[in-house]
């Protein structure tokens, strides 16, 4: 029970000095994961409101494939990633296994169908809405997309903070494509794994309350973004 305090103590402290250590691994999980989930949503808008309002060949796969990929093993996702970028594999010659570039396509991949699923779901409820108002404005397949896109931005949002929810805390597909390197690849979840089975603690809870904080605080905007678009839809 002492260890444990003196760990958590060391911990806050650690927090309260900024830590070189730990800042540098929190700097680089939020680099990796803003930057996956960026191109995650910049595919995934169009790509769900595509689903959501086009006919088109495969139309109904893909939006099955969508739904079932949200749950898809981040361990799955690390292992195609890897083989993808091994020295052996298509795109080897990019150098990129073993570096943050491996884990963002990593989370990217992870995180791009929560995006487009979701923004499929809003994107037909928005439709059945403002359907007729759309035909009688004449607007064009892409006016159509991007209007919804644009009165759907509240809620779309909040699928893209879903989506980081997912990017911050994820470990297997990091841990295969990035290979937790220091000064280098490891972030909060894999550095929590290392040095937990190391005995060093304070590092770990220091790191753990930083990902419990980021949760609490996508969380609650996600509430309020909730809170903000519920007039709309009123």
């Amino acid at each position: 029970m002492n260890d444990l305090t003196a760990a958590f103590g060391l911990a806050l402290q650690m927090l309260l000095t900024l830590d070189a250590d730990l800042t540098e691994i929190v700097g680089l999980s939020l680099r990796v994961s803003f930057t996956a989930v960026g191109l995650a949503a910049l595919l995934g808008l169009p790509l769900g409101a595509a689903v959501a309002l086009y006919r088109f060949p495969g139309r109904r796969v893909l939006a099955v494939l969508l739904n079932a990929f949200m749950g898809l093993p981040p361990v799955v996702v690390g292992l195609v990633v890897y083989l993808m970028l091994s020295r052996s594999g298509p795109l080897g010659v990019l150098g990129l296994l073993f570096t943050p570039g491996a884990m963002i396509v990593a989370q990217c991949l992870l995180v791009l169908p929560i995006i487009a699923a979701l923004s499929a779901q809003t994107v037909a409820d928005l439709r059945e809405e403002y359907d007729e108002q759309l035909r009688s404005l004449a607007a064009g397949p892409l006016q159509r997309l991007v209007t919804l896109l644009w009165d759907g931005r509240f809620s779309l949002l909040t699928a893209i903070l879903a989506g980081f929810g997912r990017a911050i805390a994820e470990v297997g597909a990091v841990m295969i494509v990035g290979g937790n390197i220091a000064h280098s690849t490891r972030v909060m979840t894999t550095a929590i794994a290392l040095e937990t089975s190391k005995g060093d603690l304070a590092l770990a809870l220091g790191l753990g309350i930083v990902l419990i904080a980021l949760a609490v605080t996508v969380n609650l905007l996600a509430l309020g973004l909730r809170d903000v678009a519920r007039p709309q839809y009123a």
